[in-house]
Order: C-alpha cells, then structure tokens, then sequence
C-alpha cells in the first residue's frame, strides 16, 4: 500500500458529479484539482449500509473542506451508472456536493494498494493529497467499520499548519515549538 511521502499515482477516470442524467458525468484526474489539497475516500460497493452514512458525512462537511482549499473525492470500484442510479434513490446521495468517482478497472484501488485481497473491492481507505500530489495521511479501516470524515478535517487542519500539533489538536490551538 502506498503510505506517506509518496506520489498520489496518475489517474483519469469517469465520475459522476450529478444526479441529472443529462450533466451526470465527467472526466476527472490529477490536473482536475491541480494546486489544491485533495481528500480521497474510498468504499467498498455502492447500495449497501455503512457506505452512505460515510459519503454524506463528507458531503455534509464538503463546505469545511472548500473553505480549507480542499477538493473531496469519493471513489469505488463500481460503473459510473451504478454511481447515478445510487445517486438517484438515496435520499442521502442526490445533492452531493463532491464526485462519486468510478475506479471500475481498479487501477487507482491496484496502484495505491488499497484492494480487498478476497472481495476484490476498496478497503475503507482515506487519503488525504497536498498540493504536490504528495500523500499526507493515509487511514484504512475494515470494510465493516465507518470512518470519521470529521477526523481527516482535524488532520488536514493539521498539515496545513506546517507545524508540529500535538494530540488531539484542533484548528485554533496552540502549536508545538521545538526547543
């Protein structure tokens, strides 16, 4: 698996960024977000349980992530249809403000090494990608287990200081000093 300090590897794949047939899908890859920080997270399948809880606690927190200079990607291995048809009948899913992004071929789960070795699917990896394509912070959780989007904020609110943060740091308290 690809960890801290690596490059993000090259992408160019199919999302969808609406739940409208007629603007539903669009191209995205490195140069998309190219000079912002990027939030990648990935799920296992689309139209199951712990999924969407995840994907619209990030899309509600899209705006935090913006103001952050921040672009959000949600990523599976599904088809970009299966995308918009979710899209469409959750209720949670049809206004996300952030792409659903389709990794059908598993070339970007298979770069970062992020595939289920029997299910064949994405772990519950988060990474989180600096303005340099350089992978910041990395978490993976089982597929059985919903992650925290409030944490990656926490985190990137972190890396963005440049500085050292102690535990539990949160945006506004002090940072460390190196005697």
């Amino acid at each position: 698996m690809l960890t801290i300090g690596a490059k993000f590897p090259a992408f160019d794949l199919q999302a969808v960024v609406s739940a409208n047939p007629a603007t539903a899908f669009s191209r995205v890859d490195n140069d998309s977000a190219q000079g912002k920080w990027k939030v990648f997270f990935f799920w296992p399948k689309d139209f199951t349980f712990v999924c969407p809880t995840e994907i619209a606690a990030f899309g509600k927190l899209n705006g935090e992530f913006a103001d952050r200079d921040t672009v959000v990607y949600g990523v599976s291995t599904d088809s970009e249809y299966v995308h918009l048809a979710w899209r469409q009948n959750h209720p949670d899913l049809k206004d996300l403000p952030f792409a659903m992004v389709s990794d059908i071929k598993r070339e970007l789960s298979s770069a970062l090494g992020i595939l289920h070795p029997e299910e064949g699917v994405c772990l519950r990896a988060t990474f989180v990608v600096d303005p340099g394509n350089i992978i910041r912070f990395v978490s993976v959780n089982d597929l059985s287990v919903g992650r925290n989007p409030q944490e990656v904020l926490r985190v990137l609110d972190a890396l963005q200081t440049d500085e050292l943060c102690p535990c539990n740091w949160q945006k506004g308290d002090a940072v460390l000093k190196a005697a």
